[in-house]
């Protein structure tokens, strides 16, 4: 468990040089991973989960300042908790789901992310970078495949059919790595891309905002506080968001023609802030910042030995929160098709399916990001006209709510049309289709309390509805034999409230106590869900075979 009240801001990690500086040649290692954030760690911790020893390089030796992203979404949570690093970061963060949209002086309407009861996680947490920044690192340390380098700056990329060289410039001077794959996820200026004559392409809005992260002790609730157009700011729009510690996130639209060092100047800031919170508020500046938004990707996420993720390879305005959840799950996607790669156990081609699912992911939230901005920023009188227009109908009427988009918060995306895809040949209802991030669950297992998410592991994991009846012996069978195969499916039998399973002892067997399961699911005794080690469904049957799991296997990792 990590050390929730630690100083993360403190910390300074010691430059250690490596025995591959000594080596005399560039030494060869699986993958090396640029960039220790929070995709680049989450890259690595997944990695070494499932045996690959994985070398990280940064060119800093700090964890990152100010609080930067702060909204973690329950998708990632849900990631971390598989990796082993959600408990701290729920833990300190700030749980919240319900979010409030203000229109000049008055309440317009409040919305509830997660209406409904039986989720492990919140819809997000709120929680400063450098903490989670935190809990990442510690979790790598207690996994001896992951060698973490810091103040190991890339100077050069020289990718070929075989693998990259990487030039690495340090306090002891220059050195050579060999890498079979290597991944960048060192941010929006990524020097990879840059070294390898790349670039991310899109939309750069013509707005400015302000970040001003203050201390101070405040009875507003842990929502999320939207004003369009208030009295304290007019003609503009601003966000409230909580996070530990007594500090609070406001962002303030400026206006394109805003001076940014002008306006991060703490005489200038003072003053908005008492507009909004009152001449006697009392609070002292944590960070300040002066951003510009922008809708950019690069063309192709993967090139040959290597693979971008995270803000290099795509960048979104912070609005909805889609940028560090977005990239968090670009590493969930990688980790496991690379892994399986470099076993031997999938082919090259499987890598592909990283840049093409992640692509699609990146322009439903570009989509989203840039619809969010244009609601936010009219550009146009007549834009402005239909916005404000909008928000006051949204009082009474929840049609127009719909319309209103004071930035859509990130949700995961469902990869319809994967490759990696069996297509349904039964009738479902429900969300959770193929390419879609399996749902939670509560339940219960060996007698205990039991999230479903937390059962299902790091592989294909067949998920089976039995009956109060249970499974004939043949079928029994069938299951057992799953784990023996090259890419081994674990099998967790889902049973009614009370009902056990004769024969299936060694299986694991999880009582969907309320139903809740098999209501998400829309499942009846027989149904078989198959999950991708990230947790995605890629097949489901009113029946189960195990043939047809097998070849949805071989599908999923482009062995067929």
């Amino acid at each position: 468990m990590a050390n929730v009240d630690r100083d993360y801001q403190g910390l300074a990690f010691d430059y250690g040089r490596s025995p591959d500086q000594d080596a005399g040649v560039a030494v060869r290692h699986p993958v090396v991973v640029v960039g220790a954030g929070p995709v680049g760690l989450t890259a690595a911790i997944d990695l070494a989960r499932r045996g690959v020893p994985v070398v990280v390089l940064d060119d800093d030796h700090k964890l990152s300042v100010g609080s930067r992203a702060i909204c973690f979404a329950k998708r990632t949570l849900e990631i971390w908790d598989r990796l082993g690093c959600g408990d701290p970061m729920v833990e300190k963060g700030v749980s919240w789901n319900v979010g409030r949209v203000f229109f000049q002086d008055e309440r317009v309407y409040s919305f509830d992310l997660l209406p409904d009861s039986g989720h492990r996680r919140p819809a997000f947490i709120n929680l400063q970078q450098y903490y989670c920044e935190g809990y990442l690192h510690e979790r790598t340390a207690a996994l001896p495949a992951v060698d973490l380098r810091w103040r190991n700056r890339v100077t050069g990329v020289t990718p070929d059919a075989e693998g990259v060289t990487l030039e690495i410039d340090t306090p002891d001077g220059p050195y050579s790595l060999r890498a079979d794959h290597v991944i960048a996820c060192d941010g929006s200026r990524s020097a990879v891309r840059s070294l390898m004559g790349l670039e991310s392409k899109g939309r750069v809005f013509r707005d400015r905002f302000l970040i001003a992260d203050v201390r101070m002790k405040a009875d507003f609730p842990a929502e999320r506080w939207f004003w369009f157009d208030p009295p304290f700011h007019p003609n503009q729009s601003v966000l409230l968001h909580r996070q530990p510690d007594n500090v609070w996130r406001i962002d303030f639209q400026l206006g394109w023609d805003a001076d940014p060092d002008l306006e991060r100047q703490p005489e200038r800031v003072r003053p908005r802030i008492r507009a909004l919170l009152g001449e006697d508020a009392d609070f002292e500046f944590e960070w300040i910042s002066v951003y510009t938004f922008a809708c950019l990707r690069m063309e192709r996420f993967r090139h040959g030995r290597v693979i971008f993720a995270g803000d290099s390879a795509h960048g979104v305005s912070p609005f909805g929160a889609r940028g560090a959840n977005s990239g968090v799950q670009d590493a969930d996607n990688l980790a496991w098709k690379l892994a399986l790669v470099l076993a031997g156990k999938a082919p090259e081609r499987l890598l592909d399916t990283y840049g093409t699912e992640r692509e699609y992911a990146a322009d439903e939230n570009i989509l989203n990001s840039t619809r969010a901005t244009d609601f936010i920023t009219p550009k146009s009188e007549e834009s402005r006209l239909f916005r404000d227009a909008v928000l006051r109908l949204a009082k009474e009427h929840p049609f127009a709510r719909r319309l209103v988009n004071s930035g859509r918060l990130s949700t995961p995306a469902t990869l319809h049309g994967s490759a990696l895809n069996t297509p349904d040949a039964d009738a479902f209802g429900g969300a959770m289709v193929p390419g879609a991030p399996m749902t939670d669950a509560p339940g219960t297992m060996h007698g205990r309390p039991a999230w479903l998410l937390s059962c299902t592991g790091d592989v294909f994991t067949a998920i089976l509805f039995a009956g109060d009846r249970g499974f004939d012996a043949a079928t029994i069978a069938a299951i057992r034999a799953l784990g023996t195969d090259g890419i081994p499916v674990k099998v967790l039998i889902v049973t009614p409230a009370g009902a056990a399973v004769p024969g299936a002892d060694g299986i694991d067997c999880f009582a969907d106590d309320d139903a809740v399961l098999a209501r998400r699911l829309d499942a009846s005794p027989g149904t078989c869900y198959l999950l991708r080690p990230d947790q995605h469904v890629c097949a489901r049957w009113r029946t189960f075979d195990a043939d047809r799991v097998r070849a949805a296997v071989a599908r999923a990792t482009c062995n067929d």
